[in-house]
């Protein structure tokens, strides 16, 4: 019973220091974000780069932009996902034609055909994931 009892404290105790922001510190370089920022009124999307205590570094159009942690209220990620292109070749085969061309009418070589297609398509992206919320800190005095 005892050990029950100090293994959900455990867990308690781990599961309430876990910071919001050590899940951005584990992103791999290049993913992509949208970040929404206090008062603005469009989010910015760009790409992870690092980040520090107290910012978080992305590439927005080929530019480092450092954005301050106090400033962001939410941050959105895309997940990697598989290849969004689907490839698909069809062939079908046939044999000699048993239906004689009418007279008068060239036959071709009597022997099998073969006909091929082929078809891609393009998937849409994953939808961002929040990763990161911004938690209520204590009241300020």
């Amino acid at each position: 019973m005892f050990k029950t009892a100090l293994f959900f404290l455990t867990l308690a105790v781990s599961l309430a220091d876990d910071d919001p922001w050590d899940k951005v510190r584990k992103l791999k370089s290049g993913v992509e974000l949208r970040i929404i920022k206090q008062g603005a009124p469009q989010p910015v999307l760009g790409k992870f780069d690092e980040v520090t205590e107290e910012s978080l570094i992305v590439v927005v159009k080929n530019e480092q932009v450092a954005i301050p942690k106090d400033k962001i209220d939410r941050i959105d990620y895309r997940p990697p996902g598989g290849s969004r292109v689907t490839k698909e070749t069809k062939i079908t085969q046939e044999g000699p034609d048993a239906n004689p061309s009418p007279p008068g009418v060239p036959q071709g070589p009597a022997g099998p055909s073969s006909s091929t297609s082929s078809n891609v398509s393009i998937g849409s992206k994953p939808d961002f994931e929040t990763i990161y919320r911004r938690t209520a800190g204590p009241p300020k005095k």
